[in-house]
Parts: structure tokens; C-alpha cells; sequence
């Protein structure tokens, strides 16, 4: 997503660190800063992601909850729905 909420790309990836830092280094534009949201996989994938050179953070679920409340609600439909824009 850009700095104007557009979504640039979506995909699935595995939850594997592997995967995620080959899916992210594949893409053709710069990443400022990846999101995760903390679970049980979080800490797993924070390390890989920090340990390949990215900028990356941990969102509680309430903040994460705040994020998509603060959304456009035709932004919000367009993720529910898979939709890339």
C-alpha cells in the first residue's frame, strides 16, 4: 500500500520466511516498512524479515483493528473482497 492507501500489489505467500523475503525482494518497487501482525508466527517472521535487511514491525491487534476503522470503506470492501483496487 502507498502513502495514499492504494494498494500496489497483492498476493498470496506462505508463512515462511523464505517466501516472504523472496516474494518482497522480487517486487519492483521499494518497501519502506512491512506490518506484521503479532501471533504466533510474528516473531519467527520479524527476525527473518529484519535478519534480510528489512524494515519491519510488529502491530498489536488493537492497532491493527485502528488501521482498517480509519480505511475509506470502499478501500476496506476492495480487501475484504480480494480485490486489488
Amino acid at each position: 500500500m502507498d502513502a495514499q492507501g492504494k494498494i500496489l500489489k497483492e498476493a498470496k505467500v506462505a508463512s515462511e520466511p523464505d517466501a516472504l523475503v523472496e516474494f518482497f525482494e522480487k517486487l519492483r518497487f521499494a518497501i519502506e516498512r512491512i506490518g506484521l501482525e503479532a501471533g504466533p508466527l510474528s516473531q519467527w517472521l520479524y527476525a527473518a524479515l529484519k535478519g534480510a535487511g528489512f524494515e519491519t514491525v510488529l502491530l498489536e491487534t488493537p492497532h491493527v483493528k485502528a488501521a482498517f476503522s480509519a480505511m475509506t470503506l470502499k478501500t476496506f470492501a476492495r480487501m475484504r473482497a480480494g480485490s486489488p483496487g
